[in-house]
């Protein structure tokens, strides 16, 4: 008996001591997994025996030998934890005695690249370390079915109030701007949720409208006898190019004077935690009109730094412009593409739209504009903007273009009879793609690649109606083909995000807002 004991014992201890290894043995690959990933130099050499050789992948030298503490050094180049878009896995751990060997695949998504590293190691007395690092010597091709993107959806947060745009500080603490609600801070790790103190007090807020009081035609549709809840409230929010440097925010909304009649303004402050301060206006699209709708708000960076803002033309009917009409009229602010410094004063090489034009004034002819995005590839900014019945289109925008409305359309006005009066030799920029269905598209996003890598250089195109989300396939500025994604499972939604490191998430369009990030199932 006391020998079947002891049996049991030595051999508990050797699984024991087993199971220790294998877990130090794991621990020590991750370690150089997290310093690769996060940039922590140190963490790649703690994990390392000191002076070990690397053996890496080079298409011009097949031998490229470099040492650890080389190598560790090309992540010492940025701040620690900044993220590298190199997602790794450990695929498999071979142990023999006091020495093993791991398997670690590691995917550069925005390529669609994939190596293996085999990675040596052995037990030294302070624990186990890698003696060596060898690079598969060319990137490994996905099979066929690897390559096909699984979409689904993973909601991240929910009880947002209607939520409008979204702003990345950093992968996991973001800014949310409700439509509805307040501007948030998120911490996306524990899903905590400021609001931000300090913001303007004369935001309009949507309402909601009976149509049964109205006459027949307004609310084309089936609208009749429905409640309808008109846009308001706080819309873009976006981060200076600089913030981490000034920590300037800029914000888009509704703002209402005393008379309740509401026009789209721009402001911006420094976020100081969870307040904003030294808040000032940039621009205000007066003059100032009753009616919750067609604000535009949407705003971005371009690669020079000025900060472009759609303007809605405020008009639900078309014969209730005047003539000339809102977005053709150069005294008007509505309607209008504008670009602007960073402190709102205008930049001296803004297209001349004769010196009587609204300072500012970049683009014309755009009735219902919220989203912008910049292909990166070729630095060219696209936005969307709203038809009446179809009509919805995709433009790149430049200087001094004329999009058309309400001269030209692509749909039908809502206003049967209505027949604007087109000058002579008036030059209108078609649009590069419309659809031949309402889509009411909003929030675009270019991608650079990520997750889904045969999607990259594509735009995503959410929309309001029926709850539809696009992937845009474009090349040569030109849209190649479309694909409308999640057909069976439909929500209206009012915009695509790209984090830091290439996720895609979206904001629904809901009294109880939700955030959502798109997984792949034949990603990482």
């Amino acid at each position: 008996m006391r020998k079947l004991i002891l049996l049991i014992s030595t051999l508990a201890t050797i699984c024991l001591h087993a199971q220790t290894d294998y877990d130090d043995i794991e621990t020590t690959v991750q370690k150089f997994i997290k310093g690769t990933v996060y940039n922590y130099p140190d963490t790649i050499l703690a994990a390392f025996n000191p002076g070990s050789k690397m053996f890496l992948h080079s298409p011009d030298n097949p031998t490229w030998e470099v040492s650890v503490e080389q190598y560790a050094s090309w992540y010492g180049r940025k701040a620690p934890g900044t993220i590298n878009n190199r997602p790794s896995k450990i695929i498999s751990i071979e142990q023999v005695l006091n020495v093993a060997y791991a398997r670690v695949e590691v995917l550069f998504p925005a390529n669609g690249h994939r190596y293996n590293d085999l990675l040596l190691l052995k037990k030294f007395p302070d624990g186990w370390k890698i003696i060596a690092k060898c690079t598969s010597a060319e990137p490994i091709p996905k099979r066929p079915d690897e390559l096909i993107s699984k979409p689904s959806k993973k909601v991240i947060l929910e009880g947002l109030k209607r939520p409008w745009s979204m702003a990345f500080i950093s992968e996991h603490e973001v800014l949310i701007a409700e439509k509805d609600g307040e501007l948030l801070q998120v911490n996306l790790s524990t899903n905590k949720r400021t609001p931000i103190q300090g913001l303007p007090k004369d935001v309009a807020r949507a309402v909601l409208i009976d149509t049964t009081k109205f006459e027949k035609g307004i609310f084309p549709g089936g609208a009749h006898g429905k409640e309808l809840s008109f846009n308001a409230g706080w819309f873009q929010v976006l981060l200076d190019p600089k913030f981490s440097e000034n920590k300037y925010i800029y914000l888009s909304y509704a703002a209402e004077n005393k008379d309740r009649a509401s026009a789209t303004k721009v402001i911006r402050g420094i976020l100081d935690d969870n307040k904003i301060t030294k808040v000032e206006t940039l621009f205000e699209a007066g003059p100032y009109a009753h009616g919750l709708f067609h604000y535009g708000g949407g705003m971005i960076f371009g690669p020079d730094e000025k900060l472009y803002v759609t303007l809605g033309e405020r008009n639900f009917q078309e014969y209730l412009n005047p003539d000339p009409p809102v977005a053709q009229d150069l005294l008007d602010k509505r309607g209008k593409i504008i670009r602007i410094n960073k402190d709102g004063s205008i930049p001296h090489d803004n297209p001349d739209f004769g010196p009587n034009a609204i300072k500012g004034l970049y683009a014309t002819g755009i009735r219902a504009s919220q989203g912008l995005t910049i292909d990166s590839e070729t630095n060219n900014i696209w936005f969307s903007e709203h038809g009446t019945i179809q009509g919805d289109e995709l433009n790149i925008l430049t200087a001094g273009a004329n999009y058309g409305w309400p001269y030209a359309t692509t749909g039908k006005y809502r206003s049967i009879e209505y027949k604007p009066n087109v000058p002579d030799k008036i030059k209108l920029t078609d649009p590069i793609y419309s659809w031949d269905k309402t889509v009411a598209p909003t929030g675009l996003a270019y991608y650079p690649g990520g997750d889904f890598p045969l999607w990259k250089g594509s735009l995503l195109v959410p929309g309001l109606s029926k709850g539809s989300l696009w992937r845009i396939t474009i090349a040569d500025d030109q849209v190649i083909s479309t694909e409308e994604l999640f057909v069976n499972d439909r929500v209206r939604l009012r915009k695509v995000a790209i984090s830091p490191r290439g996720k895609i998430y979206l904001l629904t369009d809901e009294e109880n807002g939700k955030l959502i990030q798109l997984v792949n199932g034949n990603g990482y």
